[in-house]
């Protein structure tokens, strides 16, 4: 047979096979999403999230070490809060969980890069993710707030702030901020990409933080649209974010694709809870092997175009990949 073409010399042994890999992942990549709680001496699994904690400050650098030893570098950190207002104002104050949290982490871990998302329906006794005005969200006037939950995290330590509220223009509202008061060198990670999903329900049961009434279609985006996507993109680029992220990650990979071919900055994909639940679930009764899907999904994100991948695995892809399973 006159085949001269064989894609299979390619595959013929591992070391040609990652030699020629076109997806290349690493451990710098990773970020470790991690929920810190008011109170003390907790550390209590999330029953919708097997092998996910709640730590108070006094546990939560157990984890961190955990994380250094893993070879994990970045975390972001979520507050729960013991009181909630109307205001959120929890999220804000000068001792609130993530304040504390940030304060005591970065004297005991400086090494690691702290992220803290920045969002009100983890403080607001009403769950949505700004200040209401009725039944709405007020779009303006939360801007303010979700300003000053920003600079709150930076002067207490976060190396970088994630608006995941969704509201239009809080990118350049805390880019001012930031600015004005001194740290125009700290980043935006913008959840600019971030649809109304219901991917996220392990989370909300972990942060408290579903809405009391209602539902968050009319800030976050409706998974029909694509276009949609990539023109909140485009304008949070242009006020001022340093990376875009892409939230959920496995069902809007092409949402991760289509984002990194429109915008010059580093793309990011959040694996989130639902996701990580519906692993943990299957591999329980024996239907998948959770290593290898772990991996696939991983991979799957870096094909896609993600370049940084936030995900409650980070601890175990860091494993698999010194073992050389994936990388």
């Amino acid at each position: 047979m006159d085949q001269i073409v064989r894609p299979r010399r390619l595959r013929g042994g591992e070391t040609i096979r990652k030699m020629v890999r076109e997806t290349r992942m690493d451990k710098s990549s990773l970020i470790y999403p991690m929920f810190v709680i008011d109170g003390v001496n907790i550390e209590e699994e999330i029953p919708s999230m097997e092998g996910q904690y709640r730590y108070s400050v006094d546990r939560m650098c157990c984890e961190l070490e955990r994380l250094v030893e893993a070879g994990v570098g970045s975390v972001m950190l979520f507050g729960i809060p013991a009181e909630k207002d109307e205001t959120g104002s929890q999220a804000y104050a000068k001792d609130g969980i993530v304040q504390r949290a940030l304060r005591e982490a970065k004297a005991r871990f400086p090494e690691l890069y702290y992220i803290t998302d920045v969002c009100m329906c983890e403080y607001t006794s009403h769950g949505h993710c700004g200040i209401l005005k009725g039944h709405d969200v007020e779009n303006d006037q939360t801007l303010a707030y979700l300003s000053r939950i920003a600079l709150s995290h930076v002067e207490a330590g976060a190396d970088m702030v994630a608006p995941s509220d969704m509201m239009d223009g809080r990118v350049q509202a805390i880019r001012r901020e930031l600015d004005g008061s001194g740290f125009k060198e700290i980043p935006i990670m913008s959840y600019a990409v971030k649809y109304a999903s219901a991917f996220y329900g392990p989370f909300r049961d972990a942060a408290g933080s579903a809405p009391a009434f209602g539902d968050r279609k009319s800030y976050q985006m409706d998974f029909h649209n694509s276009r949609e996507g990539i023109r909140e993109a485009l304008l949070d680029v242009k006020e001022g974010a340093d990376i875009i992220m892409v939230k959920p990650a496995l069902s809007y990979l092409d949402m991760v694709t289509k984002v990194r071919d429109h915008v010059q900055v580093p793309v990011a994909a959040y694996s989130v809870s639902g996701e990580y639940a519906m692993v943990k679930a299957a591999a329980a009764k024996g239907w998948i092997e959770e290593e290898r899907i772990m991996c696939e999904m991983a991979v799957s994100t870096y094909r896609a175009g993600a370049g940084i991948y936030l995900t409650y695995y980070a601890k175990e892809l860091a494993k698999c990949m010194d073992e050389g399973k994936i990388g």
